[in-house]
This record gives C-alpha cells, sequence and structure tokens, in this order.
C-alpha cells in the first residue's frame, strides 16, 4: 500500500488533540474541515471505538470511507477501513501524539491506503509525490482550529 509518514509539532496538549481526533460530535467536520458535512455519518461509538462514515468533496466528485476508529492505545488513534469508494478495506490512517515536554505535543502520522479506483490512484499519487503535503495541511487545519477554539 502507498504510505506516507508524516511528524510534526504542535503546541496543544496531547490531550486535547486526542480528544478532538476521538470526538465524534455532530461538530466534528468544523474542527475537521476536510470533512465534508454531507458525507459525515457516526453508525456506533463504544468506549474506545467508532464506526464512521467520513469523506471529502472535491472538484467534480467526492472520495468516502466508512471506518473503524480504535483508540485503545492512550497514544494513538487508528482509522481502518472498512468499506470505501476509492480505496480498499484494511486502509488506514494512524496518528500518534505524544507530549514534547514543553505542554505541547509531537505528532507522528501515518496514511496508508491502497486506492482502487482512478481517482484513488491519482490522489494517492499526488499525496505520495508531495510526501503527504494534503494529508499535512489538512492536520493543520484541523489544529489550527483548535488553537482558535
Amino acid at each position: 500500500m502507498p504510505r506516507v509518514d508524516v511528524h510534526m509539532s504542535s503546541t496543544i496538549p496531547p490531550e486535547r488533540i486526542r480528544k478532538a481526533l476521538i470526538d465524534f460530535s455532530p461538530d466534528r467536520p468544523k474542527t475537521w474541515p476536510g470533512i465534508t458535512p454531507s458525507l459525515y455519518e457516526v453508525y456506533e461509538t463504544g468506549d474506545s471505538w467508532a464506526e464512521v462514515r467520513e469523506g471529502t468533496k472535491m472538484a467534480g466528485s467526492s472520495v468516502w470511507a466508512r471506518e473503524h476508529y480504535d483508540w485503545s492505545d492512550p497514544d494513538t488513534v487508528r482509522w481502518t477501513v472498512k468499506e470505501s469508494n476509492f480505496c480498499a478495506p484494511g486502509s488506514y490512517v494512524q496518528t500518534t501524539v505524544r507530549s514534547e515536554g514543553s505542554g505541547g505535543s509531537t505528532i507522528d502520522l501515518i496514511w496508508d491506503r491502497k486506492p482502487t479506483t482512478l481517482s484513488g490512484r491519482l490522489m494517492t499519487a499526488l499525496i505520495v509525490a508531495t510526501r503527504g503535503l494534503p494529508v499535512t495541511r489538512s492536520m493543520k487545519a484541523g489544529l489550527a482550529n483548535l488553537e482558535a477554539g
């Protein structure tokens, strides 16, 4: 599967980032602007997991995935594809957030998706070629919303 590893820092404490990553309220698309509200649906949640559909509308099309979120590890949130219109089941994104010691966080994100369609292959090729720039921008936009809010 095409994989991109992203490392970044934030002034936001890890527990606040983690809370936002596992907030499946109706306001989730406001925090994470890469989620198009009309493509967002929560099917079920538990103490350390959720079943959610999320997606993004792009010029002329949209991509979506029904994913299983797992946050049973105290530092890591992982969402694994169960069904999608652009990538294979088993594809995943994983975010590990740890304290950097000064109140902020270090964030290690793994984006590992296997495309199944032409649009998925094009999007994946772009993400890999730019070393995850669209993924990084999306995460940074969410972090900026957390800082502002």
